[in-house]
């Protein structure tokens, strides 16, 4: 949803003209910069630390904390830096998924409503009791400058919220960028409840285990 990007699109120029300029940087620890390792073998570059002053606390408007390695470990340093940003007025930070679990490492998330992935509200609960979670029901949820998301593609519908309460794109904008991304926002709050959740991911997993039965049975050599 920024001109950059609209402006490589056969847009009208009344729609390039609206679209704010944006500057994405991909931030973070010094200790793995410049190479960040992701799943499936992907690698992804980071333009800058969180040392670095072009993303010092007051530089940036939003902070969005995808989702990690639920097992994954955080530098102090960072998380310093994340709690920082959150007391800049101004700064909004999004959290998506797993990305809950650094956002409370940094205590930015303490007396705050807060979503989280379903499968994870349990575990949330032991690890940060301060937190006022709702994953259970809600998809996405705001609370002053803290945004958070459910699992994965909850982002997206945590995103197109944002986009259109926070006052940073004109109303055409937003339409026109969940267009033209075929984003189409789900309600904030679920459709099934937490029962009905987990019973279906027992059903998947009986499902699958009954399935590598038949496929042990075509593999098996004659």
């Amino acid at each position: 949803m920024s001109k950059e990007y609209i402006s490589v699109l056969p847009m009208p120029s009344h729609l390039r003209d609206a679209a704010p300029s944006v500057t994405v940087y991909y931030i973070t620890s010094p200790s793995i910069y410049p190479d960040v390792p992701l799943t499936s073998n992907a690698v992804l570059k980071a333009s800058h630390t969180h040392r670095d002053a072009d993303v010092a606390p007051g530089k940036l408007d939003i902070v969005v904390v995808p989702g990690p390695d639920p097992s994954s470990t955080y530098e102090k340093e960072g998380l310093e830096w994340l709690r920082k940003q959150a007391e800049t007025p101004g700064v909004d930070i999004l959290s998506v998924c797993t990305g809950i679990l650094v956002c409370a490492s940094a205590g930015i998330v303490d007396g705050k409503l807060a979503s989280g992935p379903r499968g994870m509200q349990s575990d949330l609960v032991k690890k940060f009791p301060k937190i006022k979670l709702v994953g259970d029901s809600q998809r996405w949820v705001q609370d002053g400058n803290f945004w958070s998301s459910g699992g994965v593609t909850n982002g997206n519908d945590l995103m197109a919220a944002y986009a259109r309460a926070s006052g940073r794109w004109p109303a055409s904008i937003v339409d026109t960028g969940l267009m033209l991304t075929d984003v189409e926002p789900r309600p904030q709050f679920y459709e099934i409840g937490q029962s009905r959740f987990f019973l279906n991911a027992a059903w998947m997993i009986v499902r699958a285990w009954f399935a590598s039965f038949g496929s042990a049975t075509k593999q098996k050599p004659a």
